[in-house]
């Protein structure tokens, strides 16, 4: 038993000195635990809701309705709703219709609610809207559009009942109209109790006190607000496109897939080393810089290789479109690639050991494919995640992958892109040279 003991011991000892097997066993499952718990919404009120999704507002109508449904929207934790834009001169201006669309195009927003010049109509009781979106992402598009509808229908029952206030006082005249809302009122009050006079300036004023269980109450209310509120919904962007779900989905995952492929090849530097094969190269003519750069060539042209290998399938699986776009499509895999053979190479200079070093790898690629929107929209985490997920290469991947296979962009539209994705693959790569010159890698 005591034998046993001491070689339980000698167990544990070495576990908790295995900094990767720490970091597989706790750190990478509590991470995970917590970008899942945000995304399902545990202890949120409400459940899981995305938040701080831009939502462009136009008003081309000087109609009540506008102001009320803009304020009751900028109220919703779920959208930062954009009104006006700067012009050339500095000066904030309102957003345009035409603005919104190119906006919507290049993938800059994804959703618009147009207030149109014919809002309200004096011939049709009712009112009439136009919503606008790009559905890069399904999840979030559905999420968002049941949220618009919703506060539309909460919001709205006091601009129609003005709306069909000055319909009344226009087919039967202002004074037939008040000695018909002043019967209602007595009435109201005789029946059900309250002070008449007050009723009437409610229904003078649209103010009938529709809560949220109102707007929330199927059946008959419902069918009256769809009756009376026509909310066209037009999608701008991605019409064309043959498989939506699959187009949407196959950069992330190929992406994450690259990231582990490219660390593990970078970090088969450790078993080189531990080969000799490094102190037999270094005693020929040959130099480390030219060593570290012959592994970054490799590693950027097997990434290349994967990616189009990958879409290729993705073509011959589900129809993806990767052929009206393909030089883009291949210069955003270049610099996917690029990018992810310099996180490998990173990981390689600052770790002690491989096994260590393919810890850290797998804790920090699950991690940028959970917040990057490899696995669901980065709008359902809270907002300094949303923030540190752009500084993520599967975030940006993801971009560039979506503007060229969902927005058809041309190439100067993806330059931002690509110049992101190069310049966190020229900063990685400056850091990981100077660790390599200086560290026992080659040694």
């Amino acid at each position: 038993m005591r034998t046993i003991i001491i070689l339980l011991g000698n167990e544990i000892r070495r576990f908790l000195n295995d900094k990767a097997a720490l970091s597989l066993t706790f750190l990478v499952p509590i991470v995970l635990i917590y970008i899942f718990g945000h995304v399902f919404g545990v202890g949120r009120p409400g459940g899981p809701a995305p938040t701080g999704i831009p939502l462009a507002i136009v008003s081309q109508t000087d109609a009540a309705l506008s102001g009320i449904i803009t304020a009751a929207l900028q109220k919703e934790k779920t959208f930062k709703v954009l009104t006006t834009q700067k012009d050339e001169a500095g000066a904030e201006r309102p957003l345009t219709e035409a603005k919104v669309r190119e906006m919507m195009r290049t993938g800059s927003l994804r959703f618009a609610l147009i207030f149109p010049a014919d809002t309200e109509s004096d011939q049709i009781a009712g009112l009439k809207l136009k919503f606008l979106n790009n559905p890069r992402n399904d999840i979030e598009t559905q999420t968002v559009t049941g949220l618009v509808q919703k506060t539309i229908y909460m919001s709205a029952p006091q601009a129609l009942v003005a709306s069909l206030q000055k319909q009344g006082a226009k087919y039967i005249g202002a004074e037939n109209l008040e000695t018909f809302n002043r019967s209602i009122a007595d009435n109201i009050a005789a029946s059900f109790g309250g002070d008449p006079q007050t009723i009437y300036n409610s229904i003078q004023t649209g103010n009938l006190n529709f809560g949220a269980a109102d707007g929330a109450a199927g059946g008959g209310a419902g069918s009256v607000f769809d009756a009376l509120i026509k909310l066209e919904s037009e999608q701008v962007g991605g019409g064309k496109v043959k498989s939506p779900m699959a187009t949407r989905s196959v950069g992330g995952w190929a992406v994450m897939f690259l990231l582990f492929s490219l660390t593990s090849a970078a970090t088969s530097l450790f078993d080189e080393k531990k080969a000799g094969l490094y102190q037999r190269l270094l005693s020929a003519p040959v130099r480390r810089t030219q060593i570290l750069w012959s592994k970054y060539a490799f590693g950027i042209l097997l990434g290349l290789v994967q990616l189009t290998t990958l879409f290729i399938a993705g073509r011959l699986l589900f129809g993806i479109d990767v052929t009206s776009n393909f030089g883009n499509l291949l210069l955003i895999c270049l610099a996917a690639s690029t990018a992810c053979v310099a996180f490998g190479m990173l990981l390689a200079a600052v770790a002690p050991t491989s096994a260590a070093a393919s810890g850290m790898g797998t804790l920090l690629i699950l991690t940028m494919s959970a917040i990057g929107g490899a696995w669901f929209p980065p709008s359902f985490m809270p907002e300094f995640i949303q923030s540190l997920s752009r500084l993520s290469i599967v975030y940006w991947a993801i971009e560039g992958f979506l503007q060229v296979l969902w927005a058809d962009c041309t190439t100067r539209e993806l330059l931002p892109t690509l110049g992101v994705l190069l310049g966190i693959a020229a900063v990685v790569s400056t850091f990981s040279v100077w660790r390599f010159k200086r560290g026992n890698i080659f040694e």
